[in-house]
C-alpha cells in the first residue's frame, strides 16, 4: 500500500492507495509546531480506524507548500512505518516542461496539478485549485505548464472581510438565493460566493482564449495520485 500526504498551507490531506484505489482518505489541519510524534499519533489513530495494516504500507509520496514539514513526515515514515518517502520536489524529474522565467519558483503542487490533468483528461487544460490560495494553472496541449494566475482563496478573503472592517459580521458560506441581498449577512454572501463565482468564471475565460483549442477544465481532486502512476 502507498501512503500519499499533501501537505497545503491551511489543510494537509491524507490517503491511503491499495493499487489503484483510494483505500482510506483524512484531511487535518497544517501544523508547523507539531512535532514528528504528534503527527505520528494522528495518523496511527487514523490507520487503526480504518482497519489498516500499517506493516502493508510499503511506499511513500510527498508533495508540500510548506518547506519545514517536508522533514517532519519524513521521520514519521522512517520511524513508524520504515519507508522512504519520495518527495516531489525542485530537481525531481516529472516529465513537465515548465515555460516560466524562472521555473525553480513554481510550487510543487501546482506542478503535480499539470501532470495529473494532462494524465487524465488531455490538453490543453485549466486546473482549478481551490486552497489557501485560489490558483489555476494552464498546460498545453503537449502537457507543457505554460503559467497560470494565483488569487486570494474565499476563506482567507472572507476573513479579512470580517478582520478589516468594524461593522461587518463573520459569515456562513452558504449559496445565495438572489444576488441583491436585503440584509448585510445576505449581501455579504452574495458579494463572497457571486464574486468568486465571477472570478473563477472570469479568469478561466481569458486563459482559455489565450490557450485556444478545445480547452477542459477541471478542479484539483487526487492529483498525487495520478502523478505517481505515471512517474513511479
Amino acid at each position: 500500500m502507498l501512503l500519499a500526504v499533501d501537505i497545503g498551507n491551511t489543510n494537509t490531506t491524507i490517503g491511503i492507495f491499495d493499487g489503484k484505489k483510494l483505500k482510506a482518505t483524512w484531511r487535518v489541519a497544517t501544523g508547523v509546531h507539531r512535532m514528528p510524534d504528534e503527527y505520528a499519533i494522528l495518523l496511527m489513530g487514523f490507520f487503526g480506524g480504518q482497519g489498516i495494516d500499517v506493516s502493508k504500507i510499503t511506499d511513500g509520496i510527498l508533495c508540500s507548500v510548506v518547506p519545514p514539514l517536508v522533514g517532519v513526515y519524513e521521520e514519521v515514515c522512517r520511524r513508524y512505518l520504515k519507508i522512504s518517502p519520495l518527495v516531489v520536489e525542485a530537481g525531481v524529474k516529472t516529465g513537465v516542461r515548465i515555460s516560466m522565467d524562472n521555473p525553480r519558483e513554481v510550487g510543487t503542487d501546482r506542478i503535480v496539478n499539470a501532470v495529473a490533468a494532462h494524465q487524465l483528461y488531455g490538453g490543453p487544460v485549466i486546473v482549478i485549485d481551490l486552497g489557501t490560495a485560489t490558483t489555476f494553472d494552464a498546460v498545453s496541449e503537449e502537457g507543457d505548464y505554460l503559467g497560470g494566475a494565483i488569487a486570494p482563496g474565499i476563506a482567507i478573503a472572507t476573513e479579512a472581510l470580517f478582520s478589516r472592517t468594524a461593522a461587518l459580521p463573520r459569515v456562513e458560506l452558504t449559496h445565495p438565493k438572489r444576488a441583491i441581498g436585503r440584509n448585510t449577512v445576505a449581501a455579504m454572501q452574495s458579494g463572497i460566493v457571486f464574486g468568486y463565482a465571477g472570478l473563477i468564471e472570469g479568469i478561466v475565460t481569458r486563459i482559455r482564449e489565450e490557450l485556444g483549442g478545445n480547452v477542459k477544465v477541471v478542479l484539483r481532486v487526487a492529483m498525487l495520485l495520478c502523478w505517481l502512476k505515471k512517474h513511479r
